[in-house]
């Protein structure tokens, strides 16, 4: 149960952030308690609805221990009503009030590598990739390709892309790891079935003030760029290799004509890289706590299978099987997934936060 302290709190918090919104005309402290108004006014009315509930109880129970057996009669009835609407708006509350990711709100790097399969992996990897892509319109978000190295059948062996908008982690966060494949390709002859796999990983993208790099940490080379079979594709040095030397960390670009903007997006990627590596040192750091979520992020882990034969996408994490291929592929069913995670990694959090305590 919520203490009613907290509740009170956090309505006091709100309405001292309404008052300064009101006083203030500093452009900064205008978009910061703006931001705090929007984080908190959803959990704030279902604050406000409990403690409304638990006063009209308390009432309710006053008049059913009177002496007026009729009023006592309606209280009671309209008590029980109470008591049976107040639990589930309470755990409503309980997942709202849980702590949210700093990251949630970031932009993402998303990399998408073909994996087992030869040809149609690649192929699979072309498909997730649409699908993302698709997915990332519909939110109203904006797809930057970093990098692609295609394949000769069609698809990508690798690509990257910068997807940026509002909350784009909290969505794509549930995407990292092996995704699998089940289906007879073009080319085969016989109808059998394959499978393949495609790795998906998704890397939120720090703001300038969470990941510092010490350009003495880096040794950057610069080769012509390459295209398939090795041969050059440009006559100056172009192409940007940057070693982060303390982790180990390499990234290249070779896609831009620029050096200069070859640099720029090794760097965004490297950068997201780092904060990355920093943000799985920390949840490793609470792995018993967490043990078994659906967020861990694992890219080394079979999440989902699309059977294309029966139309069928399974998500191993959360045991759901969704008849709904071509939809999902497309994107346009994307977020019945997605939700599915959420929803499942919120409960998971807020019972680990029950046994902690």
């Amino acid at each position: 149960m919520i203490p009613q302290e907290k509740l009170n709190a956090l309505v006091d918090k709100f309405e001292k952030i309404e008052t300064a919104m009101s006083s203030t005309t500093n452009a900064e402290d205008i978009v910061r308690l703006s931001k705090e108004h929007g984080e908190l006014k959803d959990v704030v009315e279902k604050a406000r609805e409990l403690s409304s509930i638990r006063k009209q109880m308390v009432d309710l129970k006053e008049l059913c221990d009177g002496d007026d057996k009729d009023m006592a009669e309606m209280a009671d009835e309209e008590l029980r009503t109470l008591k049976e609407k107040a639990p589930a708006l309470e755990h409503e509350l309980q997942l709202m009030l849980l702590p949210k990711d700093k990251a949630d709100d970031s932009s993402v790097i998303l990399e998408v590598r073909a994996g087992t399969g030869g040809d149609e992996a690649a192929i699979f990897a072309g498909d997730l990739f649409r699908m993302y892509q698709r997915y990332a319109q519909i939110k109203g978000w904006k797809v930057d390709v970093l990098s692609a190295s295609e394949a000769e059948m069609g698809g990508y062996k690798e690509i990257q892309a910068d997807i940026s908008g509002d909350g784009v982690f909290a969505r794509m966060k549930f995407e990292a790891g092996v995704h699998r494949v089940q289906r007879v390709p073009e080319t085969e002859t016989q109808g059998r079935i394959h499978t393949s796999a495609a790795t998906v990983a998704v890397l939120p993208e720090p703001e300038e003030v969470d990941i510092e790099i010490n350009e003495n940490d880096l040794r950057i080379d610069v080769f012509r760029a390459s295209g398939p079979g090795g041969q050059s594709v440009n006559t100056t040095d172009s192409a940007v290799r940057i070693t982060h030397q303390p982790s180990g960390i390499v990234v290249s670009q070779q896609d831009e004509k620029s050096q200069h903007k070859n640099k720029a997006k090794a760097m965004k990627v490297l950068r997201a890289r780092l904060y990355d590596a920093e943000r799985a040192h920390a949840e490793a750091e609470r792995a018993a706590a967490r043990k078994g979520m659906v967020g861990s992020g694992d890219r080394s882990e079979r999440i989902r299978t699309y059977n294309f034969p029966q139309s069928r996408v399974t998500d191993h994490r959360i045991n759901l099987t969704l008849y709904k291929l071509n939809e999902i592929i497309a994107g346009d069913g994307l977020d019945e997934l997605v939700d599915a995670l959420i929803s499942q990694d919120r409960a998971d959090r807020l019972a680990a936060m029950q046994d902690d305590e």
